[in-house]
């Protein structure tokens, strides 16, 4: 493939180059330099609104927009000269003629695009002495998205996003001049499997998610980098959370995986790590009595012993693609090596559906590292069907089960069929309380442990998308701190002795990866800062 030409320019007195057709806007943020805006993103087309990106340009009399005009040999740019800072100011006074003075109470505050234009940008006396517009206030646009009209600054991003993205086109501009205003056409609600995006884009407060909306400050939640699990795509992602708990899930830009956007679906995979969705204690079934105050570590101890001297085909392994490579591989070999059977099975609640996409981001396989499991699979030589495992003719069957369980519609179908093996030996994240009301494990005889596991951001692992596409992430933090991860499990349940960490209940939700020039502020409530707040 020919290369692109370079074209040379200079901008704010520093020489670039930059490929053939970029904008100045484009340039000037591959180059980390400063230019106010609101309407423009890199994600969608050029719409030229909000007249906030003026730039001067050597040999032109008049300013010009940053976000609508190309690099040319030779060019010279800057958006530091007087008539250039005079410009965006007066823009950014127009921007806020009728903008409400409700940062208190606004749910952006902390990640305002308004806010940090402002304090770049602005820092003027405004001389408009017209009484503010009023327009319509939390305004439901759907299931998952409310509008504040006052707010809005009518920058269409998200107008842009329903067109071109999602192609959905509930949204638009309505009316004119003053009166104009966000909103969706009649009977067509905001809608989509991707509406809250718009959420992400909107530079201001006037577009909210209902499920974040007044539940946290942004300045009180630290956020780190990890995969979503919600699906084979493997999107990258953001996890935000503080002592309290996780809060959101936001998109991170992968221009090879899932560009700046994320689904609607996604969003929800940080419920399940939260602790009111958690196995919290290990669980041990004998003689028809549950124990139910085991560490996690005691439980695969205890399981490991009654596996002892077991090998061929009275024991079996049930395995889903929720867990990392590292995990999948460290169980799938414990069984291949230690208990010398090749009785692995691959619990695929979505097998049917793998190949369906919709042509954005969201996949039919609800897994994020099927293609991860098949490659173990391939290595040990495994060539089961599921369909073939039948547990009553089991003695020992262990199952690592999924973590993120509403997207398992046949989850508790399937506890009712591992249930029928003699001993059960179970390992989630996930609370299973339909598993220890079973009535199958009460027979007299039956024996079954149940192990904790950690979640996806409570680990590092590799991920193996639909493509086929290794994507390694890093611990976020710690939830559970007694819940082990596949790799300990496997490790005690072949009769290794491993030190299992346990975390002072004050050490949780700390974040895994902290700067080095971290300000702590141990008296404050939430112990929490972060260092880099919502861009443009």
């Amino acid at each position: 493939m020919q290369q692109q030409p370079l074209i040379n320019c200079t901008i704010n007195g520093v020489a670039l180059q930059v490929k053939a057709g970029t904008t100045i806007i484009e340039a000037m943020y591959e180059n980390s330099q400063k230019i106010a805006h609101y309407c423009w993103h890199p994600g969608l087309s050029i719409a030229g609104v909000c007249r906030l990106c003026m730039v001067e340009i050597e040999g032109n009399p008049r300013l010009q927009i940053a976000c609508n005009t190309v690099v040319t040999e030779g060019m010279k740019v800057n958006n530091t000269s007087e008539k250039v800072k005079d410009a965006a100011k007066w823009g950014l006074d127009f921007h806020l003629i009728n903008h409400p003075l409700d940062c208190p109470i606004c749910d952006q505050a902390g990640e305002c695009g308004l806010q940090e234009q402002y304090m770049e940008f602005g820092k003027y006396n405004s001389e408009m002495a017209e009484k503010k517009q009023k327009k319509h206030k939390v305004v439901d646009l759907g299931p998952t998205v409310v509008l504040d009209s006052e707010r809005c600054i009518l920058c269409s991003r998200c107008v842009r996003f329903t067109d071109e993205v999602s192609k959905t086109h509930e949204l638009g501009i309505f009316n004119r001049g003053d009166h104009a205003e966000i909103g969706t056409h009649a009977g067509k609600p905001l809608d989509n499997k991707y509406s809250l995006n718009t959420v992400d884009i909107c530079p201001v407060g006037a577009l909210t998610s209902k499920d974040f909306r007044f539940r946290q400050r942004v300045w009180f939640l630290k956020d780190q980098e990890t995969v979503c699990n919600g699906c084979s795509t493997g999107c990258n992602v953001k996890v935000y959370f503080n002592k309290e708990g996780v809060f959101r899930v936001k998109p991170k830009r992968n221009d090879a995986i899932n560009g700046h956007w994320m689904c609607d679906e996604g969003r929800d995979v940080y419920k399940f790590v939260n602790k009111e969705h958690r196995m919290i204690k290990g669980h041990k079934l004998a003689n028809g009595v549950w124990n139910t105050e085991l560490h996690a570590g005691a439980a695969a101890k205890d399981a490991a012993l009654s596996l002892q001297g077991v090998t061929g085909n009275d024991i079996a392994l049930v395995v889903t693609g929720q867990h990392t490579v590292e995990e999948l591989e460290a169980i799938v070999s414990t069984f291949v090596n230690t208990y010398k059977t090749k009785n692995v099975y691959h619990w695929w609640n979505s097998e049917a559906t793998a190949n369906e996409f919709d042509g954005i981001l969201l996949r039919g396989d609800k897994n994020p590292n099927t293609k991860g499991l098949q490659q173990v699979f391939a290595k040990h030589g495994i060539t089961t069907k599921f369909s073939d495992l039948d547990p009553s003719k089991v003695k020992h069957l262990v199952v690592v089960g999924p973590e993120n369980v509403p997207v398992y519609k046949d989850f508790t179908a399937k506890l009712e069929f591992f249930a029928k093996a003699s001993n059960l030996i179970y390992m989630t994240a996930a609370k299973v309380d339909s598993l220890v009301a079973n009535k199958n494990l009460a027979v007299s005889g039956k024996t079954a442990t149940i192990i904790p596991l950690k979640t996806f951001v409570e680990k590092t692992g590799t991920f193996v998308n639909h493509a086929g596409v290794s994507q390694t992430f890093k611990k976020v933090t710690t939830v559970v701190s007694e819940a082990l991860t596949v790799v300990e499990a496997a490790a005690l349940l072949a009769g290794q002795e491993i030190k299992v960490e346990t975390l002072n209940p004050k050490n949780l939700f700390v974040a895994a990866n902290e700067r080095t020039d971290k300000v702590t502020l141990d008296f404050r409530k939430k112990n929490e800062f972060i260092f880099q707040r919502g861009k443009l």
